[in-house]
């Protein structure tokens, strides 16, 4: 027995020793940024060390660029083909401030499609980290990017607005590490192939993640707190010069929130700024698709995701893409500050002149559970004239709806389309319903879903406006003493099983209302 325990023992050591060389940098090809002049004082610009160290490992072949314990103030840290990061328990890359006189981060460099996104999504350069056209890179280990010296806002000259931004890279893999203050976004992925983003905690001021024209992605058991912007955000702009779909994404295990930035990795949890974000309609935080549209959404699941304190789901396309193929599934929401469910097919078409509208179409949404939501604006599918939504399936879904929170609200009749606007569910207004409003869409179907309100409620359920073919099953709703459960609006082919269901009563049809026009449209966050 004592010869078999040490030998347990024997291999427990060995194991933990090659662990040990690993971390410490004893690797082939590996070098320790300490060793070209690196001081991790969070004072002395570590910058030019940082970047021959990975020049060095590069002109070898590649390797590992090890940062051990300490604080390694930088500006721009340029990454190259076959490199890995590794940042050490205890490690941080702090994102220095620039200089009085202009001096800092690297320029953001030209970009003759800027004008078809905003500009934080243009340019790469101007960021902590970053690479163009690289492949085989890595940002790995337990450490810690803080984006003190990052503004949120657009960059002027010396100053950096991203944490990561890569473009045309492929063979990407981002796992493990903290991102504390991001800038503007805290990981930019634009033209990204084969791109693997695990286990990262993220607790910043804009956007967390933005995933731009990619394709093969695994974004999983990530955690991405952002009051002021989208957590997990899909977007297919034209900054490229060129529409490219994002597609093949899983999203899967992650949560997002929008807590006060910071206060999810100190542990307080604090909701004391959710007026302070830029549209002033509370946090975001949340899994979204658009709004940067371009080139399209298309083959995506997204599987085992929280929201809490946050927005709900959104997928949008406006800008002339077709978003196709969508599952999501396991979806646990509590305590949402608009829609729990967001579908958006508009024509605000910021890109090339002669885009047409696109297409959403084939989405199924199951298994999801929402609580305390905002029952302002429900929950929205909203098409074009003449250009539905299409094959949306909605299963097994049970939606808490809080009560609107003052008697002096105003509650709509008629809806404006806000077919050219930037896509908000507030930018709505109070919804006439307050569990689904559902307007130009076919092939519609709910199975097993149920909503109700916690508090006093005069809405019906469901309002239909131009929706052609909808197949209600097992349909569950609260209904206001004397109000509908549906309203049908210019509607046909419904069906509801069982049959009875919902008494003939509580099914009410109403003239399709006179088309308002639309306000300006209004510019709204990227």
């Amino acid at each position: 027995m004592n010869l078999v325990i040490r030998m347990c023992l024997l291999a427990i050591l060995m194991c933990s020793s090659v662990a040990l060389r690993a971390r410490m940098g004893h690797f082939q090809n590996g070098v320790n940024i300490r060793d070209f002049g690196a001081k991790g004082d969070g004072i002395t610009l570590d910058t030019e060390s940082i970047n021959k160290a990975i020049d060095a490992a590069a002109a070898t072949g590649g390797g590992t660029v090890y940062f051990p314990a300490g604080t390694y103030a930088a500006y721009s840290i340029h990454l190259k083909s076959n490199i890995s990061l590794y940042l050490d328990q205890g490690a941080t890359i702090l994102a220095a401030e620039p200089l009085s006189d202009g001096n800092g981060y690297d320029a953001a460099e030209p970009n003759e499609h800027d004008k078809f996104q905003d500009f934080g999504h243009s340019h790469w350069h101007n960021s902590l980290i970053w690479g163009v056209g690289l492949v085989n890179v890595s940002i790995l280990g337990p450490g810690t990017i803080y984006g003190k010296g990052l503004t949120k806002n657009v960059a002027r000259p010396g100053q950096g607005n991203k944490a990561i931004a890569l473009k045309l890279c492929r063979n990407v893999i981002l796992r493990d590490f903290t991102i504390l203050y991001g800038g503007h976004f805290g990981i930019l992925a634009t033209g990204v192939d084969n791109f693997t983003i695990d286990n990262l905690k993220i607790d910043t001021n804009r956007d967390g993640i933005d995933i731009d024209c990619c394709r093969n992605v695994r974004v999983s058991n990530c955690t991405v707190n952002s009051p002021w912007d989208d957590g997990i955000c899909l977007k297919s702009s034209y900054a490229l010069g060129f529409a490219r779909a994002t597609e093949n994404v899983t999203i899967a295990n992650c949560q997002v929130s929008g807590f006060d930035h910071g206060t999810f990795i100190n542990g307080t949890y604090q909701k004391n700024e959710s007026g302070m974000v830029p549209d002033k309609q509370g946090p975001t935080g949340r899994i979204k698709f658009g709004t940067e549209a371009n080139g399209g959404f298309r083959n995506i699941t997204i599987n085992n995701c929280l929201f809490e304190y946050c927005r709900g789901l959104a997928l949008e396309t406006v800008d002339g893409g077709v978003l196709e193929d969508v599952v999501i599934s396991n979806i646990v929401m509590k305590d949402l500050t608009n829609s729990p469910i967001f579908l958006r097919l508009g024509a605000r078409m910021r890109g090339p002149e002669g885009t047409a509208p696109g297409k959403l179409r084939r989405v199924s949404i199951n298994n999801l559970v929402a609580y305390n939501a905002d029952s302002h604006f429900s929950s929205i599918i909203a098409g074009l004239t003449g250009n539905d939504i299409e094959d949306i399936k909605l299963s097994n879904i049970r939606i808490y709806y809080r009560p609107i929170d003052s008697p002096l609200v105003k509650i709509q009749s008629v809806v404006p389309e806000y077919s050219k606007d930037y896509p908000e569910p507030q930018r709505f207004g109070v919804m006439p319903s307050y569990g689904f409003f559902i307007r130009h869409a076919r092939n519609i179907e709910m199975n097993n879903v149920e909503v109700s309100y916690m508090g006093k409620e005069t809405r019906p359920a469901i309002m239909l406006e131009d929706v052609k073919g909808l197949i209600l099953n097992n349909f569950k709703a609260q209904s206001p003493a004397g109000t509908p459960v549906i309203i049908q609006r210019g509607s046909r082919d419904i069906t509801i099983f069982p049959v009875g269901s919902i008494p003939k009563n509580k099914v009410q049809k109403e003239p399709t209302p006179a088309t308002v026009p639309d306000p300006v449209p209004r510019r709204g966050q990227s």
